[in-house]
């Protein structure tokens, strides 16, 4: 590697750096940083694209070297919220809490290194131009590989456009996917360079084709960019129970009866204040009620995913739910931790991280079973070999993988409920409403993450799966961001973070299916299909090289 110019090393690490922008960093985005992911790719690119000292192309293993830089740098910024987890959350010594964060960087910036090693092999075998060309499909084949290898699509390139209304039409076809595909684009087009002959009408036909194109974008822009307000006609109250995890609970923790009185009451009394649309900004417009001492209805109430200690097989616990739906007149969703007997494993039980559902009579009829667990968190792969992250493993480290992506139906509707990160696997999602949902909850604790940059993070992928199926989302979270989504991906209504509330919100039914819902990854695979036949050809004797 030490023909390696500095200056390519420098590119890439500028890369790295450049992508970390347009994600969030410890609150929502502004448009000005979400612009930076139309040149975050092209430093990298750049390096790629470099010779050696001695003038040479650079060879695939240089190239997976450059690009692996670039990955970590662009990991370590993005997920440094690690590091909180594991130190003040999971309890764990802060050296060994660096020493988490950095494997976890070097680990995922492998698929940096294979995007590397694809691009110098293409290049390798037709030369830079092709090479910059194929960079898109290259780049969603990768991500891809994230999603269905590791099982970490954690902020796809294309999470960076959520708020731009005119690219995210293209989530309910391609997925998240199309828009990654169209941001790797546009940062290969920078160095492309077109060689066209000069003919009579050539400057003409160009000038015209771009008349259109930038007439075609704006009218686009005017017809998509401000959707339509969708038709709301139900309400749900969704519960923030703002407890503190981990090593961050330092005040003595209520009994199990006193949370389930102090949430129930909020699932019957909502908060005071709401914000309308995302929290935490300052151009958002907040409410305020005056508090009502009369409870108020609504058509379902949902409770998050949460670090109380609810169990499902508690008496205490369900006569509670029960006594809710009741008097509520309403169903409600809860979060909470099930045990199934069985003779079939050593220790005589399943444990599950779980959604209960609870009808309006009363009787629990229904229950999802969370399927796509936390690796470390939920369970230990390997576990004999992680011995120094007991502390964190301590009470979430045995949960068992659901077997069924249950819907909960009542009163003609069906909710399809999915639980904390599973809300990051896009093709698992779109299975509850090609089942029949026709809304969709999100339970999650983020209060893992602390006041870092992971909820907001998190809450742009819940916004993408919203888009990607065209349904209302209802996320309750335990300490933030609890919002209703509307299809479009819009945060309509918002608690406060931080704060122990409930508030209540709009949403409405829709029966529709997208294509992405239908079809799922179809344009990710067949960008993994072109990055085949391109790496099969690389593999033939070469005939340029530039």
């Amino acid at each position: 590697m030490r023909l390696v110019p500095g200056r390519l090393w420098a590119l890439a690490v500028l890369s790295g750096v450049l992508q970390i922008v347009p994600f969030p960093i410890a609150g929502p985005v502004p448009l000005w940083r979400a612009a930076f992911c139309w040149v975050a790719l092209t430093p990298l690119l750049w390096a790629l694209t470099g010779n050696d000292r001695q003038g040479r192309a650079l060879k695939p293993t240089q190239t997976a070297a450059l690009a692996y830089v670039c990955g970590f740098v662009w990991y370590l910024g993005n997920c440094y919220w690690i590091y909180q987890t594991m130190y003040l959350y999971g309890g764990l010594d802060k050296p060994v809490a660096v020493g988490i964060l950095l494997l976890f960087c070097l680990y995922l910036g492998l698929y940096h290194a294979l995007f590397g090693a694809l691009f110098g092999a293409v290049r390798s075998y037709a030369g830079r131009q092709y090479a910059l060309l194929l960079t898109p499909f290259l780049w969603v084949a990768v991500e891809l590989g994230r999603a269905r290898i590791t099982g970490l699509p954690w902020d796809l390139l294309g999470i960076a456009q959520i708020g731009n209304s005119a690219l995210t039409r293209l989530a309910p076809i391609t997925g998240a996917y199309g828009i990654s595909f169209v941001i790797a684009l546009v940062n290969a087009l920078w160095l492309v360079r077109l060689e066209i002959r000069e003919r009579r009408y050539t400057r003409i036909i160009l000038t015209g084709l771009g008349v259109v194109l930038v007439v075609a974008y704006v009218v686009g822009i005017r017809r998509i960019a401000f959707p339509r307000r969708h038709r709301t006609d139900a309400t749900a109250t969704l519960v923030q129970e703002n407890l503190e995890v981990g090593a961050a609970a330092k005040e003595p923790e209520p009994s199990t009866q006193q949370l389930l009185e102090s949430f129930s009451y909020l699932s019957r009394h909502p908060g005071d204040r709401m914000y309308l649309g995302m929290p935490d900004r300052r151009s958002t417009p907040r409410l305020q009620f005056a508090p009502s001492a009369a409870p108020r209805d609504s058509d379902l109430i949902v409770w998050p995913e949460s670090p109380a200690p609810f169990e499902e097989i508690d008496p205490a616990f369900r006569s509670a739910m029960s006594s809710l739906a009741r008097q509520a007149h309403a169903p409600v969703i809860v979060g909470n931790i099930a045990i199934d007997r069985t003779i079939s494993n050593a220790r005589g039980y399943f444990l599950f991280n779980s959604a209960s559902f609870v009808s309006p009579q009363g009787e629990f009829v229904g229950r999802y079973d969370k399927m796509h667990l936390v690796p470390f968190g939920e369970y230990v792969p390997f576990k004999d070999l992680f011995f120094f992250a007991q502390n964190l493993l301590h009470e979430a480290g045995t949960f068992d993988a659901g077997k069924t992506r249950s819907l909960f139906s009542i009163n003609g509707h069906r909710y399809g409920t999915f639980i904390c990160y599973e809300s990051i696997f896009a093709d698992e999602v779109r299975q509850f409403v090609r089942n029949g949902a026709d809304v969709l909850i999100n339970i999650s604790n983020d209060g893992w993450y602390g006041d870092t940059s992971a909820p907001w993070q998190h809450l742009n992928m819940v916004r993408m799966r919203a888009i990607e199926n065209h349904r209302w989302v209802l996320r309750a979270t335990n300490t933030g961001v609890t919002a209703a989504i509307d299809p479009y991906g819009r945060v309509v209504e918002a608690a406060p973070r931080h704060v122990r509330t409930s508030i209540r919100v709009s949403f409405g039914y829709e029966h529709d299916l997208t294509f992405y819902t239908i079809h799922g990854d179809w344009f990710a695979w067949l960008c993994a299909v072109v990055t085949a036949v391109a790496l099969g050809l690389s593999l033939r004797p070469r005939f340029a090289v530039n």
